[in-house]
């Protein structure tokens, strides 16, 4: 009996060694995909922050367009408020379209603006309009007018829109593949060590004994896969950052700490379930029905 429960630990160590490979490749390609997902959520809103808003301004009077500008900077949805005077709006004017209408004109026909960019969610069109009421409605004797580009708005939101949708689904498939590939490895690796596990309970073994020291294992094994998929993760994302500078730009370091906190919790937490599940199965069985 103490041989063939010495041949069955040796046996059973070796899937270990399996199962930390599996869940740690599966955490992998959800991390890459979680990835993905934040630099298209981050472009997406670097995207949005980029369209710029102009105030068209009636006055002149360098006091009330000190006092226009204060009031759109005090505002939640402003950032980078700038006043643009005709030359600025010409220089402008010239670099986007790659033009000096100066050659054909005497004057410079273009106003003086307050140009200020918005936060990410407010780049919509019920938020816009809402911004354009609350200026006209506090300066509407200052303002003449309020102008950015609808169009490009509207194409963004729905493009957005729809690839979130698809992000969405896509991350609810795979998560469910995620959580049924690393619960296959793992009772792969315990039916491996099944006739350890009820030769412990024949000995005398108690659950709380048998148990215990399984469900440590799953947690240290769980992390284990979790650090080697977050250090190949790691790598990836470095490797591209390279290739591609402009991620670097997106970056958000907060939400990739938030990734990889959410690849630990899941590969501890169902290598965890898994075990506990899988030993209490074995220990519930008689010895013929392992076979």
């Amino acid at each position: 009996m103490a041989q063939f429960g010495k041949l069955s630990a040796r046996r059973g160590k070796p899937s270990y060694i399996y199962s930390i490979t599996g869940v740690a490749i599966v955490l992998l390609i959800m991390g890459i995909m979680g990835w993905i997902f934040l630099n298209f959520s981050q472009a997406s809103n670097t995207f949005k922050e980029d369209i710029r808003i102009s105030a068209y301004l009636r006055t002149l009077n360098k006091d009330s367009i000190a006092q226009i500008q204060q009031f759109i900077s005090s505002q939640p949805f402003a950032k980078d408020v700038k006043y643009i005077n005709k030359e600025t709006a010409k220089e402008i004017w010239n670099k986007e379209n790659n033009e000096d209408w100066s050659k054909f004109l005497d004057f410079n026909p273009l106003p003086e603006s307050i140009d200020f960019y918005t936060r990410a969610q407010y780049v919509n069109n019920d938020s816009l309009k809402k911004i354009s009421n609350t200026l006209m409605t506090a300066y509407g004797n200052q303002i003449t007018d309020l102008q950015y580009p609808q169009n490009l708005v509207n194409s963004l939101n729905e493009r957005a829109s729809k690839l979130g949708v698809v992000f969405l689904v896509v991350a609810v498939v795979l998560c469910v593949i995620i959580i049924v590939s690393i619960d296959t490895t793992i009772r792969l690796a315990m039916f491996s060590n099944r006739f350890l596990i009820k030769t412990m309970q024949m000995v005398g073994a108690t659950r709380g004994f048998i148990v215990k020291p399984m469900d440590l294992r799953a947690i240290a094994n769980g992390l284990i896969s979790s650090l080697i998929a977050i250090g190949i993760l790691f790598g990836l994302i470095q490797w591209a950052e390279t290739q591609f500078p402009q991620l670097k730009a997106i970056r958000n370091t907060q939400l990739t700490l938030i990734l990889f906190g959410g690849m630990i919790i899941i590969g501890v937490g169902i290598s965890l379930f898994s075990t506990h599940r899988s030993v209490m199965k074995y220990l519930k069985m008689k010895l013929d029905d392992l076979y």
